[in-house]
């Protein structure tokens, strides 16, 4: 076998084995990281891994939407939360805050900090 041949074979994989050296010198292969829609993410966490008894993902989108309406026309955290402990059946703080919560960051991040604000000066009522 000439050099030259032996050239000509070898390139290939000369090729190869510095194309893989580049990958891994920047870090791998890149990741796709694609995150769910909004809406698939909310419907998970509050009718699988939550367990609120909506009847159906209709149901609770409406709900989740719902809360963001009464978020951007004002109404006070207390207000929000009375209505959600009402409308849930629970005088469990948390889970009426985490929907509320949850809702506002996932179908309508623009009203993030009017939730936020109206929070501040809310005080549970006492048990």
């Amino acid at each position: 076998m000439s050099l030259r041949s032996l050239a000509r074979e070898s390139a290939p994989a000369a090729i190869a084995s510095a194309a893989a050296a580049l990958v891994m010198a920047f870090g791998g292969a890149p990741h796709a990281s694609a995150a769910p829609a909004p809406e698939l993410e909310y419907l998970y966490n509050v009718m699988v891994r939550r367990h609120y008894n909506f009847p159906n993902s209709t149901e609770a989108l409406n709900y989740g939407y719902g809360i963001c309406d009464k978020v951007s026309r004002g109404e006070s955290y207390g207000h929000l939360m009375g209505d959600l402990r009402s409308d849930l059946a629970t005088s469990d703080e948390g889970e009426a805050s985490y929907l509320m919560s949850y809702s506002v960051n996932l179908l309508c991040p623009q009203s993030i900090w009017q939730l936020r604000n109206s929070a501040a000066q809310y005080r549970p009522p006492a048990p």
